[in-house]
């Protein structure tokens, strides 16, 4: 199934977005805008899907300028993040992907609820059992009855439309994010390492 078809195809199991909360977020790369986005899972009774969108500019301009805004899709990490695991790279990714629309002076970091790859905390912990004997990411999850990736971004794309942004540079060195995006009708204009 193309990309654009499975989009649409599997969108249905999502309710309308909201942006239920805004406020400005100081950072020690320069002052962001954090906007808080929901949506409630359509086959989940009450399970709701939640992202941040952690914005430097006005969405709204970002169309005016002719350059598409940096943009980031992060999925949080609070082993990488929190207690500097050393295991991943997940908070120098962060780290540079903040600096680099600072210095650009506009972008944004959607922040995605999507621990482990998609697989939750308790999962990822185990998935590290099993790294500690050998394992690598890819097995471990696969060991575990998962996907390599779990990750789901058509979250982060109804953010972006919702913002008004149908172009993009992505920060990212996932194909997958890429191909979730141009399915969902936002272009990637350029994809940086």
């Amino acid at each position: 199934m193309a990309a654009d078809n499975l989009f649409s195809a599997l969108d249905f199991r999502h309710s309308a977005i909201r942006r239920v909360a805004s406020a400005r977020l100081p950072t020690q790369w320069g002052v962001f805008n954090v906007l808080g986005f929901e949506r409630e899972l359509a086959k989940a009774p009450r399970r709701v899907e939640t992202a941040l969108a952690i914005v430097l500019g006005d969405p709204a301009s970002y169309g005016l300028t002719g350059e598409a805004p940096l943009l980031r899709i992060h999925s949080q990490c609070i082993t990488g993040e929190m207690f500097r695991s050393l295991r991943c790279d997940c908070s120098v990714q962060l780290d540079i992907a903040m600096r680099t629309i600072a210095s650009a002076g506009r972008g944004l970091v959607i922040y995605e609820h999507q621990e482990g790859r998609g697989i939750g905390l308790m999962e990822k912990l185990r998935a590290y059992s099993l790294q500690d004997v050998g394992f690598d990411t890819v097995d471990a999850n696969r060991a575990l009855g998962f996907a390599p990736d779990c990750r789901d971004f058509r979250l982060p794309a109804a953010i972006l439309r919702e913002l008004g942004i149908r172009h993009v540079r992505l920060l990212s060195n996932n194909p997958h994010k890429r191909h979730a995006l141009s399915g969902a009708g936002i272009e990637v204009l350029e994809q940086i390492a």
